[in-house]
């Protein structure tokens, strides 16, 4: 087998890498198809080189896993490369790359795991590896597949430019734009720090059932904080981007609308209230307000806890959650999105789950183990942190879809209450649904309009609650700029989520005792 080196292999860049990545169908033309087939031929051929490894290493490896009768195993190739450079008041004070490879070895018995991985992938160490996993079983070896099928996918993170041939000379300058814009919005800002952390992985799954599939999966985060003093008060905030992108995410529209909302959000700490404590009505903003949605709801109908009889929603299924006009999706499929992936950790194709339709429940969230519980088939949501964990079912883009009202409509129908625009610091009892979240950015309502800005409030409730008091729902879906990295079980990956403006009826503020 001709050897390609890592670094050649990098460079190469996503768009070849992306090639393999294109669906095997023949349809209008059929010798473009087999082109393509060929293509994605030689893209897994690279990435056989690349982790050093070919069909029949995987193949032995695979036997070493299944030689006490397990059910099913997968194993799974990592090589993840991630930037970080930090700016601080017009001075570069942080800069690292932080390199992982390996491979987990996963085997799967009824509802049980064996798990152990690697960091040296050699034959030796990768069997020593497969042999630790199959220890979950005790019965008769079973054979590994004779050959592997290539599964291509969509690409739903197309980019320009890889991030690998960005040297940290060209992302200086984006920074350094930033923090001046920063500086200059108001004389009261004393304080800014910019951070970029770009992010390229490698993956190669192979599995006993004779599949073999590979993906590029890029990221891209850029966050800003600034401090502002007035009258020898100080006050911070922060804004952020995020998503599956390359280097020509920095554009200058996007980097001069993450100094300025970050100025904003900061400035309009100095005249912010805090409301009286209570019950009030409350507007979810379009966009960063889906967190709670995620926390709160979306964990709920992650299929594991269902299985365990853990969540509040293991005996509803088919049965409503919510009003007619409210329906929840979780989607793999969104263009660029943090949480999209073109295949989940188990091999899966990804998709577009409808979890709540019209008010009904519909879906769980599964991966391979509670798909096989429930007699369905997986939705693409099998999810680890690296290969040093194993896959359970994980959320990727959760968000509600726009209903038949408008936002002003919303506002305007509120008395007194609360106008919530974004989050931070929240906890979640997961069975239970139980929350409280720490309420970032947000404005009073008072006879149906937005006026003074708020801070240091939480939002307290039970997310099952919230659902069925959600009364309204605009028609202005959007995804949070940032996304998020979920964790669960010690376990952490990037998610997004989203939300139209929504109102719910009645929602526990916790604020100044009246």
């Amino acid at each position: 087998m001709n050897k390609i080196t890592r670094r050649k292999f990098i460079r190469m860049g996503a768009q070849g890498v992306a090639l393999a990545a294109v669906p095997v169908v023949f349809k209008a033309d059929p010798l473009k198809a087999f082109s393509n087939a060929l293509a994605g031929s030689d893209k897994l051929h690279d990435y056989y080189q690349h982790f050093g490894v070919d069909e029949s290493v995987i193949r032995e490896v695979i036997a070493a896993a299944m030689s006490k009768g397990g059910d099913f195993c997968d194993v799974y190739f990592q090589h993840n490369i991630n930037n970080w450079v930090g700016l601080e008041d017009d001075a570069v004070n942080q800069a690292y790359t932080r390199v992982d490879f390996g491979v987990g070895i996963r085997v799967v018995k009824g509802d049980q795991t064996g798990f152990s991985f690697t960091e040296e992938i050699s034959p030796k160490a990768m069997k020593l590896a497969a042999k630790t996993a199959a220890n979950i079983a005790d019965q008769t070896q079973i054979a590994p597949p004779h050959q592997f099928d290539f599964h291509a996918t969509p690409n739903y993170y197309r980019i320009k430019t890889n991030w690998e041939d960005v040297g940290i000379e060209r992302k200086i300058p984006h920074l350094q734009k930033i923090n001046d814009r920063i500086v200059s919005r108001d004389s009261r800002i004393i304080k800014s720090q910019v951070w970029l952390s770009d992010e390229s992985s490698y993956v190669l799954i192979a599995t006993s059932d004779g599949k073999v599939v590979c993906d590029y999966q890029p990221m891209s985060n850029i966050s800003v904080s600034c401090v502002a003093e007035q009258n020898g008060r100080k006050e911070q905030n922060g804004f952020s981007y995020s998503g599956r992108y390359g280097f020509e995410y920095l554009t200058p529209e996007r980097t001069a609308h993450l100094a300025d909302e970050s100025v904003r959000r900061t400035i309009e700490l100095f005249d912010a209230v805090k409301p009286e404590a209570g019950e009030m009505e409350v507007v979810l903003a379009a966009g960063r307000s889906g967190i709670l949605l995620h926390e709160a709801i979306g964990h709920g109908m992650e299929a594991d806890f269902n299985r365990k009889g853990i969540s509040i929603y293991s005996d509803k299924m088919g049965k409503p959650i919510a009003e007619d006009f409210v329906t929840i999706v979780d989607d793999g499929t969104n263009e660029n999105e943090r949480g999209s992936i073109n295949i989940d950790d188990e091999g899966n194709d990804t998709e577009r789950t409808v979890l709540v339709e019209k008010g009904i429940l519909k879906s769980y969230l599964h991966d391979r183990i509670s798909a096989d519980y429930y007699k369905v088939k997986p939705t693409g949501n099998g999810r680890r942190q690296s290969f040093r964990y194993a896959p359970m079912p994980r959320m990727r883009n959760t968000y509600m879809l726009p209903g038949p009202h408008d936002k002003d409509e919303i506002i305007a129908s509120v008395k007194k209450g609360l106008y919530a625009e974004s989050f931070s610091n929240g906890e979640v009892q997961i069975g239970a649904g139980d929350f409280s979240f720490y309420v970032q950015s947000g404005y009073l309502i008072e006879n149906g309009k937005l006026t003074a800005p708020v801070k240091d409030i939480n939002l307290i409730g039970n997310g099952p609650e919230v659902l069925t008091n959600v009364v309204l729902v605009a028609n202005d879906l959007k995804f949070a700029e940032r996304g998020g990295t979920c964790g669960k079980n010690g376990q952490w990956v990037p998610v997004s989520l989203g939300l139209p403006t929504v109102k719910v009826s009645s929602i526990n503020v916790g604020g100044v005792s009246s």
